[in-house]
């Protein structure tokens, strides 16, 4: 774009008028920082309440409406990718949509500000490509050059789309937002939970007096952080090296996740088409020394003499700022801001229309919506029907990380391919507390509605039915007298009852035993009993998803 043409401003007008752009990057920076740490705070904040931990059990058995003080689906709110895709796929408006309006029209405005100034999950590529030693001089301008690896992200952003019009919502999959929270919360943090308190342990166990005290004090600061006890997600693993292989990627490129493979920023790109915020290069400035292309976060060709893509740049201003022939300059074109449609490349968007369609119905072939689910796929209280669910669930893994007993866990098998990572209840990890209600009030997109404590105990909603194993009942095989799951039942008059009968013992003798029953009309799942029972690995008493109050048509037929 050449210069001279008054109807551009310079961008430090824009920002006051004596601005230098040197501190516009500067100010880029502190957004950058400040958002990430927001972004962890509000990670860490989603849990329990301190206050409520300390006198967990009277809170609970008060019935207290327990709400976190933290609005940690914050950055959710201001997700346009899983707004947009979760409206799609469930064909109703969601709440948020002031903050995501507000998002778009920046964004029509700014361009793709949100990636270089907001977004924590760019913010650490950033910070990791600008110390890796490959993205520094000749190579820098060489990785930093666009390629046409770049157009995949168009292909993602329409198979998530596309794939939403016809009912499954995979935004969660390759959503930033998502992907960082999930990484953080159920591998990230857990595992160097585990590190952290096995050290511990061991300066615990040790005949220093000095050591024991240190870990004492040093484990009550590190906890509220980090969790208490041991938490434990299946494929957490797999969760973590995906979400370190991604990290790793900017061995490759410089922020290979932003530049290639993020829907949101390709989504973003889009909206910033027509931004009136656009770079002035000039050529006869220029000496060609590569320093814009060595600095540009985007690849989106700044140097005088290539097409500067304006969907691609990030808005970091490095370019501008590094230019010692200020050659190049961002300025506002506000009376007709030139058009600059995205590369977007017209087989990538076909092989993401084809999967899109393709995916969603291959997905049901495994009967989970149509006919009876899993046993083991027991949702969280307050979950919608499994179709409607899988239309808004976004992974994100914020159930997951407030569940106070871990009960919650990202589903491998159970909810077949379409709900791969969506929440599940495992009561062998944990169980659903009876009166807390904490997963549905942080679901950002009402996959979970938000219930009250005395709606989820009075009406009741149900997750599931417990079924005793006899043969491996205590009591019923005969080995020894057990009453924990009736101990442990929650609910008023107890689910669990007991009827005595003489049970030939292992001695042979002919003991007086209580054995258990479970009344499948008072039962609610909350999974206690299979928590507790001291039959460990498969517990003698388990929950099933049958009886569960989200679906009409999984239920046991009850006489009365």
């Amino acid at each position: 774009m050449g210069v001279g043409d008054d109807r551009f401003q310079p961008v430090d007008a824009v920002f006051g008028g004596a601005v230098n752009t040197r501190r516009i990057v500067w100010l880029r920076r502190i957004s950058q920082v400040l958002f990430f740490l927001l972004f962890i705070v509000l990670l860490i904040k989603t849990a329990l309440p301190q206050n409520v931990m300390q006198d967990y059990s009277t809170a609970m058995s008060a019935q207290q409406g327990i709400r976190l003080n933290y609005p940690v689906s914050f950055f959710f709110k201001l997700d346009t990718l899983l707004w947009i895709s979760t409206v799609l796929a469930s064909h109703r408006w969601i709440a948020g949509t002031g903050l995501v309006l507000g998002i778009v029209v920046m964004t029509l405005v700014l361009g793709r500000f949100f990636c270089g100034f907001v977004c924590p999950f760019g913010t650490l590529h950033h910070a990791i490509a600008a110390v890796h030693p490959a993205v520094r001089g000749r190579k820098a301008r060489l990785y930093n050059e666009k390629t046409p690896a770049q157009r995949i992200k168009y292909a993602v952003l329409t198979l998530v789309l596309i794939s939403a019009v016809f009912g499954l919502n995979l935004a969660g999959f390759f959503d930033p937002l998502s992907v960082l929270f999930r990484t953080l919360a159920v591998s990230i943090l857990p595992a160097i939970n585990i590190g952290v308190k096995e050290v511990f342990d061991a300066m615990a166990s040790s005949n220093w007096n000095v050591l024991n005290l240190i870990s004492y004090s040093a484990e009550m600061l590190i906890s509220p952080i980090l969790g208490f006890g041991y938490p434990a997600y299946q494929t957490g693993f797999l969760i973590g090296v995906i979400g370190i292989a991604i990290l790793m990627l900017n061995r490759v490129r410089s922020r290979f996740w932003c530049r290639v493979l993020c829907p949101l920023g390709a989504l973003l790109g889009c909206f910033s088409f027509k931004s009136p915020l656009q770079l002035v290069q000039d050529a006869s400035r220029c000496t060609g020394c590569g320093k814009c292309m060595e600095a540009c976060q985007g690849a989106a060709s700044p140097r005088p003499g290539l097409k500067w893509e304006n969907a691609e740049c990030v808005r970091c201003f490095n370019c501008q700022a590094v230019c010692p022939e200020d050659a190049l300059s961002f300025q506002m074109f506000w009376h007709q801001a030139p058009v600059r449609l995205p590369d977007t490349g017209r087989r990538e968007v076909l092989t993401g229309l084809v999967a899109g369609v393709a995916f969603p119905f291959l997905s049901r072939l495994d009967g989970q919506i149509y006919h009876t689910s899993d046993a083991r796929l027991i949702r969280p209280p307050g979950s919608l029907s499994e179709a409607l669910f899988l239309e808004r669930c976004q992974r994100c893994g914020l159930c997951m990380k407030v569940c106070p007993t871990n009960a919650i866990q990202p589903s491998l098998t159970e909810a077949g391919v379409a709900g791969f990572w969506t929440p599940v209840l495992h009561m062998t990890t944990g169980y659903c507390e009876y009166t807390c209600t904490l997963c549905g009030s942080v679901c950002p997109t009402g996959a979970i509605r938000m219930i009250s404590e005395k709606e989820k105990t009075t009406k009741p909603v149900r997750i599931g039915s417990a079924f005793i194993d006899r043969g491996k009942c205590l009591p019923w095989s005969g080995n020894a007298p057990c009453i924990m799951c009736q101990e442990v039942c929650p609910v008023s008059p107890k689910a669990v009852e007991f009827r005595e009968a003489g049970v030939q013992a292992m001695n042979g003798q002919t003991e007086l035993l209580k054995q258990p029953y479970v009344n499948l009309q008072r039962c609610v799942g909350c999974g206690s009993c299979e928590n507790k029972c001291p039959v460990k690995g498969a517990p003698a008493i388990r929950v099933i998803a049958a009886g569960e109050s989200r679906s009409e048509r999984n239920q046991i037929l009850l006489n009365g």
